[in-house]
C-alpha cells in the first residue's frame, strides 16, 4: 500500500505558484476520468462533453491525501444522475482524495469545466491562498478551498459555499460511486473494505449505499 502524502496545514505564501496541487475528492480522482478534463471529449456514460484545457498534459504526479472536513452527496448530476459529491472543509472528519500535479493555468481550466464555464482565463487564487476559502460565485463547484501544501505547494480544490447541513442530501448513481471508488482505489493507500466502508458513511450515501452494496460495485472496478 502506499503511504498518504502528508499535507501541512500551513497557508502557502506564494500569492502566483506556477504549480498546484489540484486535490480531487469526486470522479477526477480516476485518471482516465480526469484526462477528458485535461485532453476534452466526453467520457464513457457521461451525458455531456468537456472542452479540455488549453494544456492538455497530464499530472507529473497523482498521489493520495487525506483532507480534514466531511464528503456528501447532494444536488443533481447532469452527468451521471443522483447526487454530486461536495467537500464541506469546516466540518468534522476526513475525506479520502487524490491530488494531482498541475499547474495553476490547468487547474483554473478544470475549475471552470466545472463551473460550466468556458476555460481559457486564469484564476485569481489570491483570496484562497491567504485565507484558505474563496467564494467566486453561488455555484455548486464556484468556492475554492486551499487545504494547505504539500512539497511547498498549495493544495486546492473546489466545491459549494454552502455547509453539509444546508442542503437536502441526494444518493449517487452507481455509476458514480464506481467512478469513486475505482479512483481511490487505483490511489493504492486504502484497500476495497476501507473504500467501501468511507462512501457508505458519507452523508448522502448513508441509508441508500450499504457497505456490502458498495463491495458489489466495487467488484466491478477490480
Amino acid at each position: 500500500m502506499k503511504a498518504l502524502h502528508p499535507i501541512d496545514p500551513t497557508l502557502p505564501t506564494d500569492p502566483a505558484p506556477e504549480q498546484v496541487w489540484y486535490t480531487s475528492y469526486g470522479s477526477n480522482m480516476d485518471l482516465d476520468r480526469l484526462g477528458f478534463y485535461l485532453r476534452g471529449g466526453q467520457p464513457p456514460g457521461a451525458a455531456r462533453a468537456t472542452p479540455g484545457c488549453r494544456d492538455p498534459r497530464m499530472p507529473a504526479r497523482s498521489v493520495p491525501v487525506e483532507l480534514t472536513g466531511t464528503l456528501y452527496f447532494a444536488t443533481e448530476s447532469q452527468v451521471w444522475g443522483g447526487g454530486r459529491a461536495f467537500y464541506d472543509p469546516r466540518a468534522g472528519g476526513r475525506v479520502l482524495a487524490r491530488a494531482h500535479l498541475l499547474s495553476a493555468e490547468q487547474f483554473s481550466d478544470i475549475a471552470a469545466q466545472e463551473m460550466y464555464r468556458e476555460p481559457g482565463a486564469r484564476l485569481d487564487l489570491t483570496g484562497a491562498l491567504t485565507h484558505g476559502r474563496a467564494v467566486l460565485g453561488r455555484g455548486r463547484y464556484e468556492t475554492l478551498v486551499c487545504a494547505g501544501q504539500a512539497d511547498g505547494l498549495p493544495v486546492l480544490t473546489f466545491t459549494a459555499p454552502w455547509a453539509v447541513g444546508d442542503v437536502p442530501w441526494n444518493p449517487p448513481s452507481a455509476a458514480y460511486v464506481r467512478l469513486l471508488a475505482g479512483g481511490l482505489l487505483s490511489a493504492g493507500a486504502w484497500d476495497a473494505d476501507a473504500v467501501a466502508s468511507y462512501i457508505a458513511a458519507c452523508p448522502g450515501a448513508t441509508g441508500r449505499w450499504t457497505e456490502p452494496a458498495v463491495a458489489d460495485v466495487l467488484r466491478t472496478v477490480l
